[in-house]
């Protein structure tokens, strides 16, 4: 599955169970004021957390799964095949660079990519094949870079989220005291204040591993990028020889 295939998929799973979720909520939480403060489960913080703790976890799922298919996408493997290099480096040695051409454009991908725009420049020069190469190197990376941006998005919002979550909790808190008439009690408060330091709580836990996932994989994508690039001079090093 593509990635824009997956993000598609698990932005309809969002709304999916946003949706439910909401309407849970508004079945359980008549009883939620009276149970909250001896739940201490995960599924208690959720139900205390409210449709913003909801959403929140609904981005971990987000980032588990672009988690996931960064891991299956981003391989050294996968953006340089081992044969199909193997492969480029015979016709190199060969001097069958129309066969090189054909091999890249058959099996496009990011290292093809680039050896597919410098071979086209051969009358060029060396000079211009390694223009080619570094143009492209860095369109491929920026793509890859955007498709690694959800997860740096994600970091970003999270702990937004938990804010808005402790506004509403401290919000909810004050207008309980505006509406009683006499002195507040502290149980009258615990629950917009609870629910304010869980959503800020939840918010924390999604962003922090979604930022350094994000540069995990930042970093990958820089090092194969530079990996690639290695590559392409070597195999291009022999049209400087004979220049």
């Amino acid at each position: 599955m593509s990635s824009k295939k997956l993000l598609w998929t698990t932005i309809l799973l969002i709304m999916s169970l946003f949706c439910a979720s909401s309407l849970l909520i508004a079945q359980d939480d008549a009883g939620i004021e009276g149970e909250f403060q001896d739940d201490y489960t995960l599924w208690g913080l959720i139900k205390v957390s409210g449709p913003i703790g909801w959403l929140i976890i609904l981005l971990s799922v987000a980032t588990l799964a672009l988690a996931i298919e960064h891991l299956v996408s981003l391989r050294r493997d996968k953006l340089i095949p081992p044969d199909l290099l193997q492969e480029i480096e015979d016709l190199f040695e060969e001097e069958a660079y129309e066969e090189v051409m054909e091999t890249c454009a058959a099996e496009p991908g990011y290292f093809t990519n680039v050896i597919g725009a410098a071979l086209p420049r051969v009358n060029s020069g060396y000079d211009s094949m390694m223009e080619a190469v570094h143009s492209i190197s860095e369109e491929e990376s920026v793509k890859l870079q955007q498709k690694i941006s959800w997860m740096q998005l994600i970091s970003a919002v999270a702990p937004m989220l938990g804010l808005l979550g402790t506004v509403t909790g401290m919000i909810g808190a004050f207008s309980q005291i505006a509406t009683m008439s006499g002195a507040p009690k502290p149980k009258d408060l615990a629950k917009g204040i609870y629910q304010a330091l869980v959503t800020t709580c939840l918010g924390l836990i999604v962003a922090i591993p979604a930022i350094a996932c994000y540069f995990y994989f930042r970093n990958k994508v820089v090092r194969i990028s530079m990996e690639i690039n290695g590559i392409s001079e070597e195999l291009l090093e022999r049209f400087r020889q004979d220049a």
